[in-house]
């Protein structure tokens, strides 16, 4: 019978079901969206690192000061294969008021992993005024190999343009670590350590190290500081704020769709009670109607999600920007949602169709 009574009404089906999966595509559009970015700054403290350092209870890693020491002091270590230094920065540029800007050192990996362009590692030395641009940044900045641009208050000379496949990367400029220190009047400092450890250590052995010797300084392991970074996690916050406001909305969609269903066959509903339904048949009859209508949400919702993704991707000012796959885990969150709005808005509807008293039901006009 939930089949049957759902085929007779197709277009209250179809609302109750559209409203479940708008809300499931808006949830995991923006999971998609706000994780892609969380992915994106990952990797780009990663770099073929096992952990990140930077100082302790700061807001966020641009407000972060690492002694630039600390790197030696790493380096030799028995437990450190190599620790790379990091200055993050916002720079000015002509037209655009705000371009990343990472420092670094020479021997960095992204810069010798990236696709070049134009010029080639080389040309990148420590101590000069050259920089590399993304190949985005060059865009933008309308800047060729071996030409002078304007960045904050001092000319650079465009030492080579590369390819990324981060999309924040691929949008900013890539400095020597102690230009920018220069610029940004930051010296003898980064804002963290990216660490790679020694074969057959742990990342404890840096974390106690870091501990007795620097206790303005902390260290966590890439997974950890994902966990705990704050503005990781009111990305994340954000994504499942707007999903559920979306499903309330869904929500609503469905209540509406069961309430016409019930009102709209209470004769029928009341001759269902003469020929023997218990109230318990007729209410999980309901709750199976809710539930199917999310069901087929669920996967109009996914699919239209996925489809949103990949366009948005395919855009060419996005591309490196967003995350196309949507884990298990967004996945089966998103259908728990909708499974339980669903559910609550059965509720009213089921508990009026199982309070019917057949008699008078059957005199309903």
């Amino acid at each position: 019978m939930i089949f049957t009574n759902l085929r007779r009404h197709r277009v209250r089906t179809a609302i109750g079901a559209v409203g479940i999966a708008l809300g499931v595509a808006t949830m995991l559009s923006v999971v998609g969206i706000l994780g892609g970015a969380v992915k994106m700054f990952e990797r780009i403290l990663r770099n073929d690192s096992e952990m990140v350092v930077f100082e302790r209870n700061v807001s966020d890693l641009f407000f972060s000061n690492v002694p630039i020491g600390l790197v030696d002091e790493l380096k030799s270590k028995k437990f450190v294969k190599d620790a790379q230094p990091v200055l993050f920065t916002i720079i000015s540029a002509p037209d655009r008021p705000v371009v990343t800007c990472f420092g670094i050192s020479p021997n960095d990996g992204r810069l010798k992993k990236s696709e070049w362009l134009a010029g080639n590692i080389s040309g990148f030395r420590e101590d000069e005024n050259g920089v590399v641009l993304g190949e985005r940044a060059a865009d933008f900045l309308n800047a060729k190999l071996g030409e002078n641009i304007e960045l904050g208050q001092y000319q650079y000379t465009v030492a080579g343009i590369v390819r990324m496949e981060n999309g924040f990367e691929n949008g900013g400029v890539f400095m020597p670590l102690a230009t920018c220190q220069k610029a940004f009047h930051k010296e003898g400092v980064c804002s963290v350590v990216t660490v790679a450890l020694a074969d057959n250590h742990e990342a404890s052995e840096v974390k106690n190290w870091i501990q007795a010797n620097h206790s303005g300084i902390t260290a966590l392991e890439n997974e950890e500081f994902s966990n705990s970074y704050s503005q990781f996690r009111i990305m994340k916050i954000t994504a499942w704020v707007v999903g559920g406001c979306a499903f309330l909305l869904g929500g609503l969609s469905v209540t509406n769709t069961m309430i016409l269903s019930v009102f709209g066959r209470i004769k029928e509903l009341a001759i269902a009670r003469v020929c023997g339904f218990s109230r318990g048949q007729i209410s999980r009859m309901i709750f199976g109607e809710s539930l199917l209508i999310s069901a087929i949400g669920i996967i109009a919702g996914w699919v239209l999600s996925k489809g949103v993704l990949i366009l948005l991707r395919a855009i060419p000012q996005l591309q490196g920007y967003i995350e196309p796959s949507i884990g298990l885990k967004e996945l089966f969150g998103a259908s728990i949602l909708a499974m339980l709005t669903a559910l609550i808005g059965a509720l009213y509807p089921a508990w009026y169709a199982a309070k019917l008293n057949p008699a008078a039901a059957l005199r309903f006009e």
